[in-house]
């Protein structure tokens, strides 16, 4: 790192903010080579860390579950860039990284979320009833067991695989309510 106080202006004479904030809006909206002159602008400047750190962030902001490898894939290329990152071989991860996101859907539902459910007014709610299983004080208090808990707690909104031993882990769990009976 620089001998500098942060934020050092980059090698072109550029607002580090600047860099960031224009790195993450063309990732944002799929402009590649934009997105890779503003990376490696950050990247040639001693600022690789802060770019990896940014890179991270925009997988789950800025891609989230439209492609939710998105945030593994970042990580998988910043621990190999991590280890060779004296070499001039790691630059191809970071490139790989900015890449990979500036290809990828893209969704703003995990900011979207966060915003509105940490900052976002909190309105009171009512645990519900079927969340008041043979796992809770009041699920017990109610005498529920796991034939409660298979048919209620258990419920999936839609089961998009075939759970094969859905049917068997029923039979075990709902035997254990029958000898206690």
């Amino acid at each position: 790192m620089r001998d500098r106080p942060f934020p050092w202006p980059t090698v072109g004479g550029y607002d580090y903010y600047e860099v960031v904030s224009a790195l993450q809006k063309s990732i944002r909206r799929g402009l590649e080579e934009d997105a890779l002159f503003w990376a490696t602008e950050l990247y040639m400047s001693d600022y690789a860390p802060h770019a990896w750190g940014r890179l991270l962030v925009i997988a789950s902001e800025d891609v989230g579950p439209a492609q939710n490898s998105a945030v593994l894939v970042v990580k998988a290329l910043h621990g190999m860039w991590s280890e060779e990152k004296k070499s001039g071989e790691a630059k191809l991860w970071f490139v790989h990284a900015v890449l990979a996101l500036v290809r990828a859907p893209k969704s703003r539902i995990v900011d979207h979320a966060t915003i509105t459910f940490f900052e976002g007014e909190r309105e009171k709610k009512q645990v519900p009833d079927w969340a008041l299983d043979v796992h809770t004080k009041a699920g017990r208090a109610k005498e529920r067991g796991y034939e409660h808990f298979f048919d209620e707690g258990a419920t999936l909104r839609a089961e998009a695989l075939e759970d094969p031993y859905k049917r068997r882990a029923r039979g075990i769990r709902c035997g254990k309510d029958k000898k206690k009976s």
